[in-house]
């Protein structure tokens, strides 16, 4: 019996249908940045260079003249296009790229890569499940599918500006909507990230241009109106296995400021995980015994997998960041001295990334009824605000910002470090840093419901005040550099 894909080679309809678009694209085969919808690619690479970090390998499946491919600036970029013109072209303007002759729905490749990306490819395909089936042997776990289709609500104006000459020149299309294309997605094996609207207004004016894409369609109920949609995807670990080993070691950092009345308790309930547990304590030049007693305990116990060492500057970020510099497991771990976050909870953050669940698992602690005086009234909502606020920044939903226990992987710690510049120092906390560099790189954030606790020693060191300012600053900062892109 042959497959889905040998089966079309006998289908009158896919075979004419292909053979219309070929002689298509090959009659109109151009650069797109001198086409009438020159700004409209502009705007696209825009958006592709924010999503995709220069360094990675990439196919580009119907690259056209290959400059978005390029314009990616990729360590191994392959694409793929059926019109041998296009082709020719993208090989003449790139030579250092890669480009493949071949009808997409026929793909066959054995190479992985960081990211699969087809752009306006999904609204000119014969049949759409049998091409997004067969992205699934381009990835490793860790790859990210990158799409955008045009919205529905744009047929009517794209035809009109086509008969006009504003606009390139297409044979009819798919339209299909966002729930369409998730649900395509989820049968082809692929897990949705994140979705965004862009581009409200598809034609370079100074100013406005940038106003209306960069900022207005951003916002409700601007962002349905865009002119295309954007999807974000990985492949499903349920499906196709996570890049995280049930044995990988773990390193718990636990940053340390005026916490001697729990240090040694916190020894005794930190559980083992995977193949080695440490313990990383970062001393935040206290003002009470904390070091003294984090001293003794270490020297006592004698355990190579539990050290510690002093901050060399001020705040949790610049404790976190430091402990990670020492820390040497698989999987790295925030947790707080203050047991407000019980130790024992630490498993199900690991377990969500070796199960795949999520490949940045953050702490909440809005979901359980908390112990009394855990967090006062305005605290409370202060953090319910910030969580709404901050699922519209990053795109994916994140109830609680500010609990101190978010785990990751050494790899993703590594490359959110990497790429640290884009944000720069801007984060005392270092719930943030972590945030902000998840969602750029677009992790698979997942939400981890735990029950508060009172502290049972010292007093907090949040000023409601002071930080609360601090968060209404980095949310603005957020918007800029994270949605008004």
């Amino acid at each position: 019996m042959r497959s889905s894909g040998e089966a079309r080679t006998t289908d009158p309809g896919y075979l004419d249908y292909q053979a219309k678009r070929i002689r298509f694209w090959d009659k109109h085969a151009q650069r797109t940045d001198t086409a009438p919808a020159g700004y409209y690619h502009h705007r696209l690479q825009q958006i592709f260079r924010f999503l995709i970090p220069p360094g990675a390998s990439v196919i580009e499946l119907g690259s056209g003249d290959g400059d978005l491919l390029a314009a990616l600036e990729p360590k191994r970029g392959v694409g793929f296009d059926f019109s041998s013109a296009n082709v020719a072209l993208a090989r003449d303007r790139h030579p250092n790229l890669e480009f493949i002759e071949c009808d997409v729905h026929e793909l066959h490749l054995d190479e992985k890569f960081d990211y699969v990306i087809l752009s306006d490819l999904v609204n000119e395909l014969f049949d759409v499940q049998e091409v997004l089936g067969r992205l699934v042997d381009l990835c490793h776990p860790g790859t990210r599918v990158v799409l955008n289709v045009f919205n529905r609500l744009w047929q009517a104006p794209i035809t009109l500006g086509r008969t006009l000459g504003w606009a390139q020149p297409m044979l009819r299309q798919n339209w299909l909507s966002v729930t369409d294309l998730r649900n395509l997605m989820q049968i082809a094996g692929f897990e949705e990230i994140s979705t965004s609207g862009e581009i409200l207004f598809p034609i370079r004016v100074p100013m406005l241009s940038a106003l209306l894409n960069r900022v207005i369609v951003k916002l409700w109920p601007f962002t349905r109106l865009a002119l295309t949609h954007f999807m974000v995807a990985r492949p499903d670990p349920f499906r196709h296995g996570s890049n995280v080993a049930p044995d990988a070691s773990v390193s718990v950092v636990v940053p340390a400021r005026n916490e001697a009345g729990h240090i040694e308790e916190l020894l005794q309930r930190v559980p083992n995980m995977g193949s080695r547990t440490e313990i990383v304590f970062v001393e935040g030049n206290s003002t009470d015994d904390t070091a003294a007693v984090i001293e003794r305990v270490v020297d006592d116990l004698n355990d190579p997998d539990i050290r510690w060492y002093t901050q060399p500057g001020r705040g949790k970020g610049d404790a976190v960041r430091h402990g990670y510099g020492y820390a040497t497991g698989d999987v790295l771990m925030i947790l707080d001295a203050d047991m407000t976050v019980a130790p024992e909870d630490l498993p199900r953050f690991f377990e969500a990334l070796t199960t795949g669940a999520g490949e940045f698992a953050n702490g909440v602690r809005l979901v359980y009824p908390m112990e009394h005086e855990a967090m006062r009234f305005l605290n409370y909502l202060g953090n319910k605000l910030f969580g709404m606020t901050f699922t519209w920044l990053l795109g994916q939903p994140v109830k609680d910002t500010l609990c101190g226990t978010k785990v990751l992987t050494r790899d993703s710690y590594d490359e959110i470090a990497a790429n640290r510049s884009y944000f720069g120092d801007f984060d005392p906390f270092g719930d943030f840093d972590l945030l902000f560099g998840a969602a750029k790189l677009n992790l698979k954030i997942v939400d981890i419901p735990i029950r508060y606790r009172q502290r049972r020693y010292g007093t907090t060191n949040i000023h409601r005040w002071r930080h609360g300012a601090l968060l209404v600053r980095m949310a603005a900062f957020a918007a800029r550099k994270l949605r008004f892109i």
